[in-house]
Order: C-alpha cells, then sequence, then structure tokens
C-alpha cells in the first residue's frame, strides 16, 4: 500500500495548479506575482527534493495567504514524504476545512491508513468517492482499509467496483488475495479464471491493434517467386558451332526446352 500512496499521491497535481489560481486571484498584482515565483521554488524543490527549501516557500506563501488550500495540500504531501504524518494530517485536514475536495479527502486518507488509523481513512475514501467516484484508485483504497478493519465483503464489492472502471487484472488478483485470507477456495479458482480471461482478451485486442497497423506482418507472397533476369532488352545469342560431336549433343539436349518456352 505505500507504494500505492506515493503513486496517489504524485497523480494530483493538476489540482494544485487550480487551487492556486482561485487563490492567487484574491490578492493584489503584486502580490500574487511574488507567491507566483515562490510557487515555483516550491514546485523545483519538491522535484529536486529539496525537502526545507520546499517547505520554506510553502511557509511564506501562507503567511500572506493563509486561506490557500492548494498551498496546505502541497505541504502536506511534503510532510507525507518525509513521514512526518502528524503535520501531514494537520495541514490536509486545514486544506479540507478551506477548501474540500477529492483529491485532499483521498490524501488525508492514505495518511490515516498509514498511521494505522483505517476507520478514518475508509471514511476519507469513502467521502472522496461521493465527490469523485470515477477513479479506481479510491475504491482499492477504500477496499483496503475494509480489509485491514476485517470488513472482507465490503473490501470485495469496491475492489467489483474497481475492476468495472478499470478491468485490470491486478484488481482481480487483489479480490483473490482477500478470498483466499477467508479461506473460500471456489471463489479463489473463480477469480484467477476471470484473471485469465482478462489476460487471453487484452492480448486479442493487442494482436487485433497490431494487425490493424501493420505491426509484426512480412509481405505477402504473391506467386512464384522469379529468379530469372528481365529478358525485355536481352539481345539474341548467337551459338558458336563446331564440329565436334560433344557440342552437338548439348544443342540437341537444350532444344527440348526452348520449344516448351
Amino acid at each position: 500500500m505505500f507504494g500505492l500512496f506515493f503513486i496517489l499521491l504524485a497523480g494530483v497535481g493538476i489540482f494544485w495548479v487550480f487551487g492556486r489560481t482561485q487563490q492567487s486571484t484574491e490578492l493584489s498584482p503584486l502580490l500574487v506575482q511574488q507567491l507566483d515565483r515562490l510557487w515555483d521554488i516550491a514546485t523545483i524543490s519538491m522535484r529536486e527534493q529539496k525537502s526545507m527549501r520546499a517547505e520554506k516557500a510553502l511557509l511564506t506563501i501562507l503567511r500572506f495567504d493563509e486561506k490557500n488550500a492548494s498551498a496546505y495540500n502541497r505541504l502536506g504531501i511534503l510532510y507525507a514524504k518525509s513521514k512526518q504524518f502528524k503535520e501531514a494530517i494537520e495541514c490536509f485536514e486545514i486544506a479540507q476545512s478551506l477548501d474540500s475536495s477529492a483529491n485532499g479527502l483521498h490524501n488525508a486518507g492514505l495518511i490515516y491508513f498509514e498511521t494505522g488509523n483505517y476507520s478514518k481513512a475508509a471514511l476519507a475514501f469513502e467521502q472522496a468517492i461521493a465527490i469523485e467516484g470515477d477513479l479506481p484508485q479510491r475504491y482499492i483504497a477504500y477496499a483496503k482499509a475494509q480489509e485491514k478493519m476485517g470488513n472482507y465483503e465490503k473490501a470485495i464489492e469496491a475492489l467489483e467496483t474497481a475492476f468495472e472502471i478499470d478491468k485490470s487484472p491486478v484488481t482481480l488478483k487483489y479480490i483473490a488475495d482477500i478470498y483466499q485470507q477467508i479461506g473460500d477456495e471456489e471463489k479463489v479458482h473463480e477469480t484467477k479464471e476471470r484473471i485469465l480471461r482478462v489476460v487471453w482478451m487484452r492480448r486479442s485486442m493487442q494482436n487485433k491493434r497490431q494487425k490493424a497497423l501493420g505491426i509484426g506482418q512480412t509481405p505477402a507472397k504473391s506467386g512464384v517467386r522469379s529468379t530469372a533476369r528481365p529478358t525485355a532488352n536481352r539481345q539474341p545469342q548467337t551459338v558458336k558451332t563446331t564440329s565436334s560431336r560433344t557440342d552437338v549433343t548439348k544443342k540437341r539436349i537444350r532444344k527440348p526446352a526452348i520449344k516448351i518456352n
């Protein structure tokens, strides 16, 4: 789940941009320009893993724009990456109080999950799904929280919903793992059969696409290949006649082939 944690955090960058624009338009043009420069510093510093510099830039933004939910969200992500989970939770909760969003709730849920607070994690994921329920990752995260609490039926139901969205064999593997935990071998076998069907269908579709694009195909043969040279401009050959008996014999052997052609 820890790998999923960072993947999902990395996937919310577009929402940082929109939040930043909304907050900045309420400020003076000069201050907006200064904050934009700080945003660039924070973004580059996080990309280069310069945590202290990024933190300083974000805290400076919040000093001038204390209602900037996007800054709190990004600061929460920064603390989460450095495993400062208490500070990360505080940032995400403040961000949600300022501007509730599916991504902010999801991020908070991930922190709750990492700190073992599975009930709060499940609630945060559920609220995120209510706002934006078309991402399979949200259902998978919700299922993981329910699984940790022993609510296997809810976990399987959420994973089935995720599979309806992404049609991924990995999601089916999560379902098979839960059936394995509860000892339902029949369902394990059934789910593994589903995985094989999905994999086969994906390969079949991939092969069809490749054929449509002509990838990996060799040119079709249009008949027997001829090794003869073109004869359009060929000059007639003259046969040298000799009195040798051997030459006469060779000439007689070649005559039938000439008549057939």
